[in-house]
């Protein structure tokens, strides 16, 4: 339930308008590619996570399976990444709650948002467990109902409302790919973006009862309801709206397509649910990069305050550190509550296609080690075919964005963005190994 609830947030319900409006109806050729990715990348760490539990994940895995460097430049970079998604959950939530009650500026929602979730986050984990496990499954329930209710507009089964066809399909005259391939490589970084927060059942690992069997439940199930979810989603938004209109961004094309259907303050009450859906992902991320810290500075990768726990076991630093980011993302809001939204969700997208290379690069050199000590519950399927294929689809991603010039320049700012966390490794891990080297003497 955390994998859901920490997927289904912005990039389903906000995001999702990003991508349709940059390549139109042929958005589901995005996410079709971006989903059968994201279950072989998502195979892949569940068999490393099944195999060695570890709270740092995928870090820990770049860490023995590469080498050090990969370890602390991995896990900073998913830590940066998320502090950014914090941003993104916590200034949707503010804005459309902000439509509700104008008087308020938006700035002191958010504040408010934040302070809430600080508390909770820094309460024991089985408290926030239970919040995030109730909170997913109203999540789960609403995107039920919304694609039974997008079916029966489908094929105007609805009082009043008449059959759609493929008519929005094929752009009502501008055709399914109106943007050509390079409309369809920038709703790429938004279709990366949405998939992205799946991998937090394996982060959670350290904290489960029984570590192994989680991670295999999860992982054979959860990345089916995530892409049913996602492309049935949006195959319904290009079905029933033109994606001009599912395009916008000032609106989910949730709310629009209810509207659609006519069904009494059904629009008003997926509002709300998107504010829950934006607030429990906020509250999962702030999670996500707590234990994340946390894992890194226990490892040596982080300044050691951010290692001790609490006396309920929570890493309160840690907490603290991202419960600050969230405040910063609260001064973002009084700065630019405009145009913020946009900013921040066009600039995770490619730092999670590193991440999944090094996943899929990580699982190619440790299988051999898990299959000589016998730990492995869970394979990836085809080894090595489909982790070669899986890469080789992810350089293929990498390719199209060069066609598009916000998405080349995203590209190349997560480049940097790398090499200075790389950087900035080096210096670390040299300081440490001196450091240890002294105390040794």
């Amino acid at each position: 339930m955390m994998g859901l609830g920490s997927a289904i947030g912005a990039g389903l319900f906000l995001g999702s308008g990003v991508g349709i409006a940059a390549a139109g109806p042929a958005v589901i050729v995005s996410y079709i590619l971006a989903g059968i990715m994201i279950i072989f990348v998502m195979r892949m760490l569940g068999e490393m996570g099944a195999a060695l539990p570890a709270s740092g994940s995928f870090s820990h895995y770049a860490r023995i399976g590469i080498g050090e460097w990969a370890g602390f430049t991995m896990g900073w970079l998913y830590w940066f990444m998320l502090i950014m998604v914090l941003g993104v959950e916590i200034t949707g939530a503010s804005s459309i709650v902000n439509s509700w009650i104008p008087a308020v500026p938006q700035w002191v929602i958010a504040l408010v948002f934040v302070t809430f979730f600080a508390v909770v986050n820094l309460a024991k984990v089985a408290n926030f467990g239970e919040f995030e496990f109730w909170f997913a499954a109203l999540k789960v329930a609403v995107i039920v109902a919304f694609l039974v209710i997008g079916v029966l507009l489908v094929f105007g089964l609805l009082p009043g409302t008449e059959p759609v066809g493929t008519t929005h399909l094929f752009g009502d005259g501008d055709g399914f790919a109106p943007n050509g391939i390079a409309g369809i490589a920038a709703g790429l970084l938004a279709v990366a973006f949405a998939f992205g927060g799946i991998e937090i059942v394996t982060i959670a690992a350290a904290e489960s009862r029984d570590p192994e069997r989680a991670i295999a439940t999860a992982v054979r199930t959860v990345v089916w309801r995530i892409s049913m979810f996602y492309l049935g989603s949006i195959a319904i938004m290009v079905l029933v709206l033109p994606w001009t209109v599912a395009g916008s961004t000032d609106d989910s094309p949730f709310v629009s397509v209810l509207d659609v259907a006519g069904i009494p303050y059904v629009s008003g009450f997926m509002e709300l649910v998107v504010v829950v859906a934006l607030l429990s992902a906020f509250n999962a991320n702030v999670y996500g990069t707590s234990r994340m810290a946390f894992a890194l500075s226990r490892g040596g990768d982080g300044p050691a305050a951010l290692s001790k726990l609490s006396h309920t076991g929570v890493p309160r630093n840690a907490v603290l550190l991202s419960v600050f980011f969230g405040f910063v993302s609260v001064l973002l809001n009084w700065l630019l509550p405009d145009t913020l939204l946009e900013i921040l969700l066009n600039a995770v997208g490619s730092a999670l296609l590193a991440i999944w290379i090094f996943v899929v690069v990580a699982q190619l050199r440790l299988r051999p080690r898990f299959e000589r000590e016998g730990v492995l519950t869970v394979r990836m399927w085809a080894f090595p075919y489909l982790s070669w294929f899986t890469l080789a689809m992810l350089g293929a991603f990498i390719v199209l964005m060069l066609f598009d010039d916000a998405a080349r320049l995203q590209l190349l700012s997560t480049l940097v963005l790398f090499l200075v966390i790389t950087g900035i490794g080096f210096v670390w891990q040299r300081r440490t190994r001196q450091r240890r080297a002294r105390q040794a003497q």
